[in-house]
Order: C-alpha cells, then structure tokens, then sequence
C-alpha cells in the first residue's frame, strides 16, 4: 500500500511533552527487570491507519538495544525505495512470520539476522510489547532485546538501504514525540513523528515505541 501523503509535508499538531525518563530506567538491569515484571499499563497506540486486510498477516519485529559506552542505542533500517509496503520508511528489522517459526520471537530474530547480518547469538530477549495493527494489514509483534558488541552487520540490499543507531534517551523523550493527523477516506488519523538528524522516524514505527515509553514510564 502506498501512502497517499508524505508526512513530514503536514503540519505538527502537538509535542507529547512529557518528561524524558530518568537515567536508571534506560540501563540494562532496570530493563530485564521491567520487561520481566512489567505493572499495570496501558499501550496508547494500537495501530495507525486503517488496515487493508480483514484478517491482518502476523509479522514480528526487534527493538533492538544496543549496549554502547555511552549508553544504550535501538538499531533502525531504512528500507529501500522499491519495497511493496512502507518503502523509504524508517523500521525496525523484522518481517513476516512464517509457518516454521515456533514463535513471534523466532520470526523476529530470524528477521533481524536476515535483513541486517545479527545474529541471535548477541541478543539477550527481555520480553513483548502489545501487538500493532499497521495500515498495511500486519498485526506486528514487538519483541524487545539486549544487543551486546561487538557484532558485525550486513544489510541485505533487496531489503534495506541504510542501518543506524538512534540513543534510547533521546526516543525515550516526550519533547521529541510529535503528534500529526491527516484526512483519508476512511476519516481523520493521527499519528507520532520522532525525527531524528536526517531520519524521519514516524507511523507504527514510532507508534511502536511510544508504547515502549508508556511501559518503561509506568
């Protein structure tokens, strides 16, 4: 499905604004701890547009933390240009479950060791955010992990034109969440914005980790 709009032509509607998290929420035991007990929450974003399919495809995806010195970054592609489905989009690494994956997690690692060269060997799996529903008819599985250097990337060029780093401080920041909307046909729909340098972080994407936000903040 292509996007009717480009989003980074719309006007922002509002900053979520709420306080970046503190420090000892974005550290590796802080995080095993949470995702192992998490308390009561309530994710805000269960999809953004309207889906294509009435029964949506499974799909599961990595938020990938990666233990830098200065402290941890979330692993991001960007997809290239040609792709069916969110192509130039900023996303995490992940696709569609297939039959012989034994589970979400297994679609997501096998995923992420596909499009981006890392393997399992380095991901330390913490636990899963709600299920998202994207406009493109995927009900996607957030999985979330520990990545610990040094590992070699490889993207697949089919696939993914550029991977980065973005620091979980800065996308664990209300101030840098935006609120968007746009008119479709099937009515008003808002979505979040999170640009980062020259990366236009938005849609399930973003809408992925403003629930990963409310959960560590809760």
């Amino acid at each position: 499905m292509a996007i009717a709009f480009d989003p980074q032509q719309l006007a922002i509607d509002s900053i979520a604004g709420e306080a970046a998290l503190d420090a000892m929420r974005l550290t590796p035991d802080w995080l095993r701890q949470r995702l192992a007990y998490p308390p009561h929450w309530q994710p805000e974003m269960t999809q953004d547009f309207l889906s294509v399919r009435a029964i949506p495809v499974r799909a599961a995806v990595l938020i990938a933390m990666v233990q830098r010195p200065q402290g941890l970054t979330i692993l991001l592609t960007l997809r290239t240009q040609h792709l069916s489905s969110h192509a130039g989009q900023v996303s995490f690494p992940g696709g569609r479950r297939e039959a012989f994956d034994g589970s979400s997690v297994a679609t997501a690692l096998r995923e992420t060791q596909e499009e981006v060269g890392l393997a399992s060997e380095h991901i330390e799996v913490l636990g899963c955010l709600p299920d998202y529903l994207t406009g493109t008819g995927y009900q996607v599985t957030p999985v979330v992990g520990l990545v610990m250097p040094p590992f070699e990337l490889r993207a697949d060029p089919s696939e993914v034109a550029e991977i980065f780093e973005v620091p979980l401080a800065f996308l664990m920041d209300g101030l840098n969440h935006q609120r968007l909307s746009v008119e479709l046909p099937g009515g008003r729909r808002s979505f979040y914005a999170m640009p980062y340098e020259r990366f236009y972080i938005w849609g399930a994407t973003a809408g992925m980790l403003r629930n990963l936000f409310h959960l560590l903040r809760a």
